[in-house]
């Protein structure tokens, strides 16, 4: 340990070495996260000002929303201007917090896709009671357990390893902090840290999996007694999409995380990784949110009346 020199920082490898194919990587994912962030606070804007979009559905969507943005905020810049500039160093508590933030904020998203699942469940599964059970009380409790569940899942194991001694060496093989290679660098033993992250990751994926699976499951058997063929394409095609965004975020982030030990990052993980924090985050509001006709609608509307007060201005 004499011989060993404490880290201060670490150098994050990011995708690609090459320049040019990291200012390909730059314009591309610029675009992808200004599209997400559009989209989000599209969602969230318009179920804000409009009075059609006050029920628990959109109520739970506009946190979701909030939460997409939070998120990509949490990996995107920091991950963009080290494409465009190169400077691949982040400080120890720069590093630390953003995987902190990764970690809770990520798992809160999980958390919240079981609640509207749940949500939806209820809504075409219990139409009668719907509104007297989801209330705004009971919602906002279910946004608040998200949160809460979260953080005590996440925040012990990943605050154990803010604690770690890390002697060098410092390279990050990914494009952010990631936990696997922060175990990989760390001075001492952490199997006590892999344990508790393993079970937090089968709490929040599998678990949280299983009641969308059980939830969407009683929704089909639902939609199939619907008389209407008109209406059961209508309520398939809606749920199919879904259940699409739902197959790539779990599949890829339980192919990352569901395993025995975290030690050992690989090239394949970042594109996993990439999948989860940037393709789905693209999809989600517009699969989730702007898909839904009463949105469409909503921002039809809101886009006729900014047209009409431009052209009475002018």
């Amino acid at each position: 340990m004499d011989n060993q020199t404490v880290v201060v920082e670490f150098i994050i490898v990011g995708l690609s070495n090459n320049h040019h194919v990291n200012i390909i990587l730059f314009a591309v994912l610029s675009v992808v996260f200004f599209l997400t962030v559009i989209g989000n606070i599209t969602v969230v804007t318009l179920s804000l000002v409009d009075h059609r979009l006050q029920s628990p559905m959109y109520f739970f969507l506009r946190n979701f929303s909030l939460l997409q943005i939070c998120f990509s905020l949490v990996i995107m810049p920091r991950f963009l201007y080290s494409l465009l500039t190169e400077r691949k160093f982040i400080s120890l508590p720069g590093c630390f917090l953003q995987l902190l933030l990764f970690f809770v904020v990520g798992s809160c998203i999980f958390f919240h896709v079981c609640t509207m699942s749940f949500d939806r469940y209820m809504a075409i599964c219990h139409p009668l009671r719907y509104s007297t059970i989801m209330n705004g009380r009971v919602c906002f409790q279910l946004v608040l357990g998200c949160w809460v569940m979260s953080f005590l899942l996440l925040f012990p194991p990943t605050f154990m390893v803010v604690l770690l001694p890390f002697c060098g060496p410092n390279v990050i093989n990914h494009f952010y902090c990631d936990i696997a290679a922060l175990l990989q660098l760390s001075c001492i033993d952490t199997g006590h840290i892999e344990l508790m992250l393993l079970v937090a990751y089968v709490v929040a994926l599998p678990g949280t999996l299983t009641v969308i699976i059980i939830s969407y499951g009683c929704i089909i058997c639902t939609i199939m007694r619907i008389p209407s063929t008109a209406g059961r394409k209508k309520a398939f095609s809606t749920c199919s999409a879904h259940l699409i965004v739902v197959t790539i975020l779990y599949s890829s982030t339980i192919f990352r995380y569901i395993r025995p030990g975290q030690r050992g990052t690989q090239d394949f993980d970042k594109v996993v990784s990439l999948v989860y924090c940037v393709v789905t985050q693209l999809f989600n509001p517009y699969i989730y949110a702007l898909r839904n006709e009463q949105v469409k609608q909503a921002l039809k509307d809101i886009f006729g009346r900014t047209i009409s007060k431009c052209l009475r201005i002018s």
